[in-house]
């Protein structure tokens, strides 16, 4: 189940809504910057509807228990993700709960897009 989330995010969730996807649709494609986040929200909307429905089985906790593992190790970027493109989460309650537990910790602080060397 862990596995099979994990690979959903970064096999279905994560192309579409790749930074260099989107610029390609504006730069290559034309397409306007409302319909270009109209889109990017469409698919991250089928994405995160899926995750959270895998997510039932893990019954609040983390994928290993009381530690992340590879599964969040996806998903918090995602997340991040959809949060700068103002996308609602208010249908994910286990994925925004499990980012609650997961964005105070040092590792995923670390690994945050803003505190990386080429951030801009």
């Amino acid at each position: 189940q862990v596995r099979a989330l994990a690979l959903h995010i970064a096999c279905d969730v994560h192309p579409l809504n790749n930074l260099r996807v989107l610029q390609y649709l504006s730069s290559e494609l034309g397409v306007a910057d409302e319909a270009k986040n109209t889109w990017y929200r469409h698919w991250v909307a089928l994405g995160l509807a899926a995750v959270e429905e895998g997510l039932a089985v893990f019954d609040g906790r983390l994928s290993l228990g009381e530690r992340p593992g590879y599964l969040e190790a996806c998903l918090i970027p995602q997340l991040y993700n959809a949060r700068r493109f103002n996308c609602d989460l208010a249908a994910y309650p286990r994925i925004v709960a499990m980012a609650a537990r997961c964005e105070p910790l040092e590792a995923f602080q670390l690994a945050a897009p803003e505190v990386q060397a080429d951030a801009q």
